[in-house]
C-alpha cells in the first residue's frame, strides 16, 4: 500500500462498488472556535426559524377563516388542508434553505452558523429535508432531552446531525480558517 493510499481507504459497498472513506474535515481540538457556542446560536436559529416558517401558516388560517366566513362556512373545510400544508411547507423550507449554497437556514444565517457534511461539502437538499424530519421524529420519539447529546462531544453534534452525518459551524471562523474544506484527494 503507497503512501497515497494510506491516506484514501476504499471499502467495498453494496452491489461490489467501492466507496472512498473521508476523514472528518472539521477537528474540535484543532479548531474548536469552529463549534464555540453553536448550541446557543441552534437554539435561538430554531426560535427564528419557527417564527419564519408560522407566519404564512397564520396568515393562510386566517385567510381560510375570512374565506368561510364569506362562503357560510363552506371555506373552512379548507381547514382540513392547513396541517398537512404546513408539513410539506417545512420540509419544502429546511429542503430549500439548507441545501441552498449558504447551507443555512434564515435563523442559521442571522446566528452565523452554517451546516456541512462530516466531510467538509455544503450541504443538498434532500439531506436539509431529511434533516429536519429526522429531527423532528427525534424529539418526538425522545422526548427534547435527547438534545442533551450536544453537551457531550466535540464538535456539540446532535443525535440528529450523528445520524444523517452533518455538522454545523460557526460560518465566520470557517471563512476566516479557510475558505473551502479540506480536500481528501
Amino acid at each position: 500500500m503507497s503512501a497515497s493510499d494510506s491516506n484514501q481507504t476504499e471499502a467495498a459497498g453494496w452491489a461490489g462498488s467501492r466507496a472512498e472513506v473521508r476523514p472528518h474535515a472539521f477537528d474540535p481540538w484543532e479548531q474548536p472556535e469552529l463549534f464555540r457556542g453553536v448550541l446557543t446560536r441552534r437554539f435561538f436559529a430554531f426560535l427564528i426559524d419557527l417564527l419564519v416558517l408560522s407566519v404564512p401558516v397564520v396568515l393562510v388560517s386566517l385567510f381560510i377563516a375570512v374565506f368561510g366566513l364569506v362562503t357560510l362556512g363552506l371555506g373552512w373545510v379548507l381547514f382540513a388542508f392547513v396541517a398537512p400544508a404546513s408539513v410539506i411547507w417545512a420540509i419544502v423550507y429546511y429542503g430549500m434553505t439548507l441545501g441552498g449554497p449558504r447551507s443555512a437556514t434564515v435563523g442559521m444565517r442571522v446566528m452565523d452558523l452554517e451546516m456541512r457534511t462530516w466531510y467538509g461539502e455544503p450541504s443538498y437538499f434532500l439531506l436539509g429535508a431529511t434533516h429536519a424530519v429526522v429531527y423532528w421524529i427525534s424529539v418526538s420519539m425522545l422526548t427534547p432531552l435527547v438534545l442533551l447529546v450536544g453537551l457531550f462531544n466535540g464538535r456539540r453534534r446532535l443525535l440528529h446531525d450523528i445520524i444523517l452525518g452533518t455538522v454545523v459551524i460557526n460560518t465566520s471562523v470557517r471563512t476566516a480558517i479557510s475558505p473551502q474544506p479540506r480536500q481528501s484527494w
